[in-house]
Formats: C-alpha cells, sequence, structure tokens
C-alpha cells in the first residue's frame, strides 16, 4: 500500500517522522509531497496513492477522479470541508477526520486571542481583565469543551449552545446550557465560535444576531470564515464602536476590516489554530494508525462521508 503524506503547508519533521514510523512499521510505502505549489505535483503525486493524508489541502473532484487506486482520504484535524465528499463516495473512498487531535491547541488560541483583544493588543494602554466575564461558546465538541476547561480556570462564567450536545455532557462540566443562539449571543460579552461551514451554518453569525450581544462585545472565531456574514459584521461594528472580532481566518474582506477598525479588529495572517508541535505530532499518528486499521481490519470509526 501506497500511502501520500500531501501537506502544502507541512507537518512539523517531527511529526513526519512519526507518521512515517506508523506506516512502514505496517508495511506500507510512505511517500511526500510538501510545499508544492502547483495543484498539477498533487494530482501526479495521487496517481499512484492507495491512501492520503492531508491538512487543508484541497481534494476535489478532479484529484479523486485521477486517483484510481485511492481507498481513503483522512483529513489530519477535525473540518474537512476540503474534500469533496460526494465524488469521494461515488469513487467509492473513504474520508475521515481526525477529531480531538488539534483541540486543545485551537482552544489554548482561543483564549490567548481573548487576552489579546481585552489588553487592547497590548498597545500599553488599561485593559480588561477575563475574569468574572461570561463567554458564551456556540458549538460544544471537542473543541469548545477544551474552551470552558481553559476559561474556567480565568474564572469566567461559561455558557454554551449546542443542539446536537446532550445536556447532561455540558452538565457534567459545569457550563450552562441555553436553549438557542439568540439566547445565548444576548446573555455573553464573550462568544468563541466552533460551528462547521454547513449549509445551515454559511452567513448564519449575522447582524441581527450579533447585535444582541451586551456592550464591550468580542467575538473570537478560531472555526470558519464562512459562517460570518461578513458585510453584515462591517455594518455592526460601524454601528457599534464597543464591539472587537478577532479571528484565526483571515476574513475576504480583510483589508477593508484593518483600515476601518484598526484596534477593534485583528486577524492571524493565516490559519495557525492546529499550528503547535504538539498537535501536529496528534493528529499525524492518528491519521496514520485510521489508514493502518482500514487496510487491516475495515474500521471506518471516523468516516465522514455516506
Amino acid at each position: 500500500m501506497n500511502v501520500l503524506i500531501a501537506t502544502d503547508k507541512p507537518f512539523a519533521a517531527e511529526a513526519v517522522n512519526s507518521i512515517r514510523e506508523v506506516i512502514e512499521n505496517a508495511g506500507f510505502q510512505c511517500l511526500l509531497l510538501e510545499n508544492y505549489k502547483e495543484k498539477s505535483q498533487l494530482l501526479e503525486a495521487v496517481s499512484d496513492a492507495n491512501a492520503i493524508i492531508i491538512r487543508s489541502d484541497i481534494i476535489d473532484a478532479e484529484v479523486l477522479n485521477v486517483a484510481k487506486n485511492l481507498k481513503i482520504v483522512v483529513r489530519a484535524g477535525a473540518g474537512y470541508d476540503n474534500v469533496d465528499l460526494n465524488t469521494a463516495t461515488a469513487n467509492n473512498v473513504c474520508v475521515m477526520n481526525t477529531p480531538g487531535q488539534n483541540s486543545n491547541a485551537v482552544a489554548e488560541l482561543a483564549l490567548g486571542m481573548m487576552v489579546y483583544a481585552m489588553r487592547n493588543f497590548y498597545d500599553g494602554s488599561s485593559g480588561s481583565e477575563l475574569s468574572g466575564k461570561k463567554l458564551g461558546i456556540h458549538a460544544y465538541g471537542n473543541v469548545g469543551r477544551n474552551v470552558a476547561r481553559i476559561a474556567k480556570g480565568f474564572g469566567m462564567e461559561v455558557y454554551a449552545f449546542d443542539p446536537y450536545c446532550p445536556g447532561e455532557i455540558m452538565e457534567k462540566d459545569d457550563v450552562k446550557q441555553v436553549n438557542s443562539a439568540e439566547e445565548l449571543y444576548s446573555d455573553c460579552q464573550f462568544i468563541s465560535l466552533h460551528i462547521p461551514a454547513t449549509a445551515e451554518t454559511k452567513n448564519s453569525i449575522n447582524y441581527t444576531l450579533l447585535n444582541k450581544m451586551p456592550k464591550k462585545a468580542l467575538l473570537i472565531n478560531t472555526a470558519r470564515k464562512e459562517v460570518i456574514n461578513e458585510p453584515e459584521l462591517v455594518k455592526l461594528m460601524e454601528e457599534r464602536t464597543d464591539f472587537k472580532y478577532v479571528t484565526d481566518i483571515m476574513p475576504s474582506n480583510h483589508e477593508e476590516m484593518s483600515s476601518k477598525f484598526g484596534k477593534r479588529y485583528y486577524s492571524t495572517p493565516k490559519k495557525i489554530g492546529a499550528q503547535t508541535a504538539e498537535a501536529n505530532n496528534n493528529a499525524g499518528i492518528a491519521a496514520a494508525r485510521q489508514i493502518v486499521d482500514f487496510f487491516k481490519t475495515g474500521n471506518q470509526k471516523f468516516r465522514v462521508n455516506k
């Protein structure tokens, strides 16, 4: 079996070595494509692959149709909207993710961005503390739960909305469950987004919802940029000079946001939520183990396509 690691943003060298070890110990061959600049390089590399490990790389219909021997794609991370699931299913390709492996890294970044914003981006002026503030977590999955755990260490009051998460999980974590997004945004000065980009959620974080937030509101986005209605966010921030937005996913209108809102807005230059040595290692090794298990036992536990 040929297992291709295809990453235009490479894993750390230590992670690559660990992934390779898992693959080769199983008797498979490890192929490596890093820092590629052209899609043609990916198309050439996948032609011999039985399995692919990716990060944010785009696996669309063109890639899948070229990869005649491909049986499985594993996204080293939680999100998988960069893979054409319908074509994968049509081509009898299993698509998996590695939920939970990057969660702590993303959660730590979310809290770090909260501190950064509330201390006025470290400009030397008097800021505000997180302790005693209300934090709303929108989607209580692996990342959201880690955000709650860390935020409670800061002394924050933590609320969450997630219609797909059983209430007893939040209760066990001492997190207050609310019954709607509207209630969450109305109650909390801080909102941390952890929703995926789906037909239901795209552009759902809009003017009406955000304008329910209390004064001196802060929105933190370490999820997906597509969930934000960007023109309506601009309108809101023009009207509410108390509102701040920090994001790990640069908006399409970054230049406009930056020029208009100065120190009420910050975006990382590129998505770095999972960019830690530990997360690199955890997600990559998990992906390799899932591929080995898939071929040796047929295990499809983390399959995300039909």
